[in-house]
């Protein structure tokens, strides 16, 4: 199994029935805020915001939550102030981790991961000790049910993709950070919808693991997904599809 892409679709396919939504709708809410206090709280001149707020549309968040969310990112109501981190680090079997957290108490969040990683079986690295391993990339997915694939696939490539595959019931298209909008856009114009659009750090090559080693990396995964503070997880350890399916 390849790093991110198919634990994310697992991931996606289970977060439907996990008891997790308020969890979900709080990571949710931190980047909308962000997002607006970044680059404005229109959809139409902010590309991050927009994707933002699609991905909380389609997760059902009240339209009034995502409101309030780019209010509080453009001030026109008090709200916490989250930082962007990113902390970087190793995972059992010398995996590389990539996390992307929000805080608005760096030293608290540090110290909780550090104890996580350490606690089973990782370790912080310094910045930069494992960005290097990773491309960012636009991904999206689209439901193989709903269109054929020379379709999806014509529009993607002519729209600047590099790539298109089947992962489970999607195909997944990836393209380079830039050409991110003109893809969904390219997409939008020959009548096909995405069923999810993201941004993600795609393993340039992957580490074997088993055994052990995997079943205490699916679960130290686990545990970093489940903080509050982190918005995404990164990783490029290759596991056993079953395993991971089992496990994860």
């Amino acid at each position: 199994m390849s790093g991110h892409s198919k634990w994310s679709s697992i991931k996606r396919k289970k977060a439907v029935t996990d008891a997790k939504r308020g969890q979900h709708f709080t990571k949710l809410i931190r980047e909308i805020t962000v997002a607006a206090r970044e680059g404005g709280g229109s959809l139409e001149g902010n590309h991050r915001l927009r994707l933002a707020v699609d991905t909380a549309k389609a997760a059902n968040m009240p339209a009034e939550n995502i409101e309030r969310a780019i209010k509080k990112g453009t001030g026109e109501i008090e709200g916490v102030v989250y930082q962007e981190v990113v902390y970087e680090g190793y995972g059992p079997g010398g995996v590389a981790l990539y996390l992307e957290v929000m805080t608005d108490n760096g030293n608290r969040t540090v110290a909780a991961l550090r104890h996580m990683l350490e606690r089973n079986g990782g370790n912080l690295g310094a910045s930069g000790s494992v960005a290097w391993q990773f491309d960012r990339k636009g991904q999206v997915f689209v439901d193989t049910s709903q269109y054929e694939e020379d379709r999806v696939l014509e529009a993607a490539l002519e729209a600047g993709a590099e790539d298109l595959a089947r992962e489970g019931s999607d195909y997944l298209i990836t393209c380079e950070a830039a050409v991110f909008q003109e893809v969904q856009e390219g997409l939008g114009r020959a009548g096909i919808e995405p069923s999810q659009t993201e941004m993600s750090m795609i393993p340039k090559a992957g580490v074997d693991v088993a055994g052990e080693d995997a079943e205490r990396l699916i679960k130290l995964i686990g545990l970093l997904e489940d903080h509050d503070d982190v918005q995404k997880v990164y990783s490029n350890g290759n596991i056993d599809e079953e395993l991971l399916a089992r496990v994860g």
